[in-house]
């Protein structure tokens, strides 16, 4: 009879350890997730959004300074950087900024930039048309290159937020690209 208490609880303690576990793998793309969808925590939106120059409302009688950051991990041997470190706009005005970025290792690599806007409430009033962040780059060896970023701030913005700031942390994804999506779908299924 103790036996099987005892293998009964030997189960539920797996069984816990294996939910919990998977919670805490799923944590990770859950909170990316909500945060990308509500334009919370510093997350943007990542889709692209059609500025209609024709009928855009520009808030003249404020100007909003935008600071433009870049975060390289040490073991990322890349050059990455803003051309121009900030600008002063009007909400509901289009512009666009580059920056440079330069593979300085010998080996081919694919790179992804993730964004973050501070303060958080200025997430959702960050517009980017057009952004290299987007998608994954591709960088042979030794290759530099300008990487544009055009983009505007919703004159919703509230009046209280005199500065935001873009920043951008350069990732290597060479592996992952190189799996495809179909390899990673592999994988899912075992």
């Amino acid at each position: 009879m103790q036996v099987n208490k005892t293998k009964r609880l030997v189960r539920r303690l797996f069984i816990l350890t294996g939910a919990m576990f998977g919670f805490g793998f799923l944590l990770v793309p859950l909170y990316t997730t909500m945060c990308t969808t509500f334009g919370i925590n510093g997350k943007p939106n990542a889709t692209a959004q059609a500025y209609d120059s024709q009928h855009a409302v520009i808030d003249n009688s404020r100007e909003v300074t935008v600071e433009f950051v870049t975060t390289l991990p040490s073991t990322l041997d890349y050059e990455f950087y803003p051309r121009v470190r900030k600008i002063v706009l009007h909400p509901g005005e289009l512009k666009r900024v580059s920056f440079y970025a330069k593979n300085r290792s010998k080996n081919d690599m694919v790179v992804q930039a993730i964004p973050s806007i501070t303060p958080g409430i200025a997430a959702k009033y960050l517009i980017k048309t057009e952004c290299f962040c987007f998608t994954q780059q591709k960088f042979p060896a030794h290759f530099g290159m300008d990487m544009p970023v055009l983009f505007h701030l919703d004159p919703e913005l509230p009046k209280d937020v005199k500065t935001v700031t873009l920043s951008y942390t350069m990732f290597d994804v060479t592996d992952r690209a190189r799996q495809g999506p179909e390899r990673e779908e592999e994988k899912r299924n075992g």
